[in-house]
């Protein structure tokens, strides 16, 4: 059992997991998505990125101060430790899909964006390009990955700040283009709050699609070299990078165009440079675009497979997951992972035109499950501390309580949204299959090596 953990080789450095807690944001959200969340509630979203960039802070504090106090266990041990195996099951079972339906969004958006360039090849047919392009690449060892990550994130981090500084200077008329008083967008076109407050609540869950993807460092953490050290320097960077990175390319669009004129078929960063009149610029723009998403599925294969290789190792899925390959990396779970991406591809060659705004509602819920799932492990494991920790959530336990609530609150009123209906009842359906097989799987005994309950209590005890 120990042999099979330590086979996935500590290749990570600390800043691949820096960039790789970035890349898990930004991607489709914010490139793609924010077109959806700017037709639901105008300027106004940039308070709901905001407040859940605020939950997010407090969800990753906490799940830093585990990592310190148990820094050999991810968040799916770390759940296990504080809640048993039916929790853990669910749980760990729920984060794969997430990013298994989050990586085929990502890569869609990839062929979606190339179609700004090959507007007659189907949509279909660049996504699997792109699907082999990502899987190849997480075929190699780990800090292959790592490094790839490094740069494919470091790419839209320059970009995000080139358009940041690019469109302040067209708002303040520092660079000269053909948008007259941009700040008159401001206020124009319904006002700042055009659907009023509702509409800014309503655009919490694509918000929340947009932000997941930052506690993979809690996936990541056990292949990464002093990640005690290297998680709480990430996670103070969180809001500034959330306010960088998210609040000010929304401003800066609803400054630039009126909010009500995106229209969702290209990206609004695109649309953006397309009528500022900047020659080339919106091709660049649209290759950091293409650049961003894979990167974004980058991660989501990593997640998913080191997920599912995890739950191998405690029996709460198949022990053929645990295969290792010569170069280190969980070859059977990479395979498993680009046969659902595949079967993603093959939903964007029977509806194109709808098949990324149905899928993007679905990892909204689940995120804000697995959010959940950590504060509420916080708030249990607190008490069993052997050391403290010197970075810690401040206000315990009343922050982390009321990023349970607010969470919770969230995920009520989705639920019986009725513009939510096909993701609500995707989302129910899942949680009722997995608490099933949760306990039809507690039930069968350790056999030809599959690992049961008790040796995944001993796995957790030795890490």
């Amino acid at each position: 059992m120990e042999k099979n953990h330590q086979d996935l080789k500590k290749g990570l450095l600390p800043r691949h997991v820096q960039f790789i807690a970035l890349a898990g944001m930004i991607g489709t959200g914010i490139f793609k998505g924010s077109s959806d969340t700017l037709n639901i509630a105008g300027p106004s979203v940039v308070f709901a990125y905001l407040l859940g960039g605020l939950l997010l802070f407090i969800v990753m504090t906490a799940l830093a101060e585990m990592a310190i106090v148990y820094p050999n266990l991810n968040v799916q041990h770390l759940v296990y430790k504080a809640f048993g195996f039916h929790i853990s099951f669910i749980v760990g079972w729920l984060y794969w899909i997430n990013w298994i339906i989050v990586t085929v969004v990502e890569i869609l958006a990839a062929g979606s964006f190339l179609k700004y360039w090959f507007p007659s090849v189907p949509l279909w047919l660049l996504s699997l390009f792109c699907t082999v392009l990502i899987v190849g690449i997480n075929l190699f060892q780990v800090k292959y990955y790592g490094e790839i990550e490094f740069w494919f994130a470091g790419i839209k981090i320059f970009a995000l700040t080139a358009f940041i500084l690019l469109g302040c200077g067209i708002l303040f008329g520092i660079i000269p283009s053909n948008i007259d008083d941009p700040f008159s967008n401001y206020t124009a076109h319904g006002g700042f709050f055009p659907h009023g407050i509702g509409g800014m609540l309503s655009a919490f869950l694509v918000v929340m699609f947009s932000y997941g993807g930052a506690e993979l460092i809690g996936v990541a953490v056990t292949e990464t070299k002093d990640a005690e050290k290297v998680l709480p320097k990430v996670i103070k960077g969180t809001m500034w990078r959330v306010i960088l990175f998210y609040i000010l390319p929304i401003l800066i669009i609803c400054g630039l165009m009126p909010w009500n004129k995106v229209t969702g078929e290209e990206s609004p960063f695109v649309q953006v440079f397309s009528i500022t009149g900047l020659p080339g610029a919106a091709h660049i723009m649209n290759f950091v675009l293409i650049t961003a998403v894979l990167s974004a599925a980058n991660s989501g294969i990593y997640a998913t497979s080191r997920t599912l290789y995890s739950m191998a190792q405690s029996g709460e899925a198949p022990k053929r997951f645990l295969k290792i390959s010569k170069q280190g990396i969980p070859i059977n779970c990479i395979i498993i992972t680009a046969t659902c991406i595949l079967f993603g591809v093959f939903l964007a060659y029977m509806t194109p035109d709808q098949v990324i705004s149905y899928l993007m509602t679905i990892p909204g819920f689940t995120i804000l499950l697995l959010w959940m799932s950590i504060c509420l492990a916080q708030l249990k494991l607190r008490s069993q501390y052997k050391v403290k920790p010197y970075f810690r959530v401040k206000g315990f336990p009343y922050t982390t309580i009321l990023a349970v609530v607010s969470l919770l609150m969230i995920f009520i009123s989705f639920i019986f949204n009725k513009n939510n209906m096909i993701g609500s009842t995707v989302c129910l359906v899942i949680l009722v299959l997995l608490t099933a097989f949760s306990f039809m799987n507690k039930n069968r005994k350790g056999k030809n090596g599959e690992y049961n309950e008790a040796k995944k209590k001993d796995l957790v005890q030795n890490l």
